[in-house]
């Protein structure tokens, strides 16, 4: 209509333009030179707003108060226009649940309904690029819904892992049956870096981490440790799921395809009065767990084909990607993560002393007295790494009162043959103070035992050995060489010269 009237306005308007507008759209001339004679005389070329019912601020909120249930909402419509004759009459049911599905899109009925999980069940999100492997990981915890004996009770346990974005593999994992630490994220990233089994041969150091705000991915223990290898750790925004897809979808795997077939699943199917088929089924024990987790990562990584891959297993992917990857020296990874409180302590006759408690160890024998400093592994207080004052390890102790069995024999041992040695080393040490003679049945001089033949002495002062020996005695010793030829020999007594010899030497 724009257009029509612009040539209207122009003189230009002809009943072929007219014409084509109305072929174009579908409907006959006379609709269009009707709607052309409503533009002239309104200056309005959008159709008329027809009157209708809408979503107001006010059904939104019954909405919320109600569940997401239109009826209900009808029905407080109705009792209020009933109760107050100054309001307008409630619209029928039919025109209420057209207004909702005009008005609000399916998202936000939801999320009226049940909440902002709901909602956002109904979003659009964006895919990251594809990278190399190693370019980013991703970590979270996973609460377990299936309960496990842990100690004569049933438990949930945790599982945190890291989970590389390019070729889906796991890089590793640790379980745990309570509630995830930073000493499970230590656990985790430790088994992640390295590139031995179970999780071998992935592994290495990642372009960067990304996290949820966890506290135990955020602490100074974590960060650090990471940070040493100049690895990044990227704070995600609290309830954005979506930008580490990859670990979330992980969860969500694991979840359908192995949690759910094992005894206990917490969200199992349930008869009336939600009791359960067979509540008097075994439980797992927890190591019984771990052994089925692991073995379901390892089918994960080797058997199980995605769809992002090409028909590939996530290691096959992995082997197959050419980036150079960064390994970490066997020397660092052994202590990594290790927590250390800057203090300096004695080796003492008890040990050495942290949180008062004495620990113990076979290589402290006979170093009473030595400063050293502690390193731990967070809430773990059973063994703790021990360090010089240069940062060189000297070892792992164990706490005294909790030592096991061979852990007392091991140190006793040491103790003993620490002793042994010193014994040997003095009775040699009195042997050397004492000569031993010859014993003899008829008198005469005494003979040393061990003496040395006349053989033995010329060949222990000869060559270089004799020469150094006159060099020390003095300085200015030049040896005797045979006299070169032409010299002119001295002349002995009387005057009568003596032809030269070769065997003879200059004096």
């Amino acid at each position: 209509m724009p257009r029509l009237l612009a040539l209207d306005a122009c003189g230009e308007l002809t009943s072929a333009h007219v014409r084509l507008a109305a072929e174009a759209l579908g409907c006959s001339e006379r609709t269009v030179w009707r709607w052309l004679a409503q533009a002239r005389a309104t200056g309005r070329t959008e159709p008329a707003a027809r009157g209708r019912f809408a979503v107001t601020p006010e059904i939104r909120r019954l909405l919320v108060l109600w569940g997401g249930n239109a009826s209900a909402v009808h029905r407080e419509l109705d009792q209020r226009a009933s109760a107050d004759p100054k309001l307008p009459a409630a619209p029928s049911l039919a025109t209420l649940h057209r207004a909702l599905r005009r008005d609000l899109t399916p998202g936000y009925r939801a999320g009226l309904a049940r909440g902002e999980s709901a909602r956002r069940a109904f979003d659009v999100f964006g895919k990251r690029p594809a990278e190399h492997r190693n370019a980013a990981w991703e970590g979270d915890h996973k609460c377990v819904p299936v309960r496990v004996w842990v100690e004569d009770e049933l438990a949930q346990p945790w599982v945190t892992w890291f989970i590389d974005c390019a070729t889906k593999v796991v890089q590793g994992a640790a379980i745990t049956p309570h509630a995830a630490s930073r000493d499970a994220v230590l656990a985790a990233l430790r088994t992640s870096l390295d590139r031995s089994e179970p999780f071998g041969p992935a592994g290495g150091l990642p372009g960067l981490v990304r996290v949820d705000r966890g506290k135990e991915f955020l602490c100074h223990t974590t960060t650090s440790a990471l940070g040493a290898f100049a690895v990044p750790v990227v704070d995600l925004p609290a309830y954005k799921p979506h930008l580490k897809g990859t670990i979330e979808a992980l969860n969500d795997a694991v979840e359908e395809m192995f949690f759910v077939s094992l005894p206990h699943y917490v969200h199992q199917q349930t008869l009336p009065g939600k009791r359960t088929v067979d509540p008097h089924a075994p439980a797992l024990t927890f190591e019984a767990f771990v052994e089925l987790l692991l073995k379901w990562v390892h089918w994960w990584n080797t058997e199980h084909k995605p769809k992002d891959l090409a028909s590939r297993t996530p290691m096959e992917a992995w082997l197959a990607d050419p980036t150079p990857l960064h390994d970490v020296p066997d020397g660092r990874l052994a202590h990594f993560g290790l927590e250390d409180d800057g203090r300096t302590r004695v080796i003492t006759t008890h040990g050495v002393q942290w949180r008062s408690r004495h620990y113990i160890a076979p290589w402290m024998v006979g170093e009473a007295g030595r400063k050293v400093t502690l390193r731990h592994l967070p809430h773990h207080n059973a063994t703790i790494e021990v360090f010089d004052v240069h940062g060189e390890h000297l070892g792992a102790a164990h706490l005294s009162e909790a030592a096991s069995t061979e852990q007392v024999r091991a140190l006793r041992n040491a103790r003993t043959a620490k002793a042994r040695q010193l014994r040997a080393d003095l009775k040699a040490a009195a042997r050397l103070r004492r000569d031993r003679f010859k014993a003899v049945t008829v008198a005469g001089p005494p003979q040393r035992l061990g003496a040395l033949t006349a053989a033995e002495a010329e060949a222990g002062l000869a060559g270089t050995a004799t020469l150094d020996l006159y060099k020390r005695a003095n300085p200015t010793y030049v040896p005797h060489r045979a006299v070169p030829e032409g010299w002119a020999r001295p002349l002995p007594p009387g005057g009568t010269p003596v032809p030269p010899a070769d065997h003879e030497e200059t004096q």
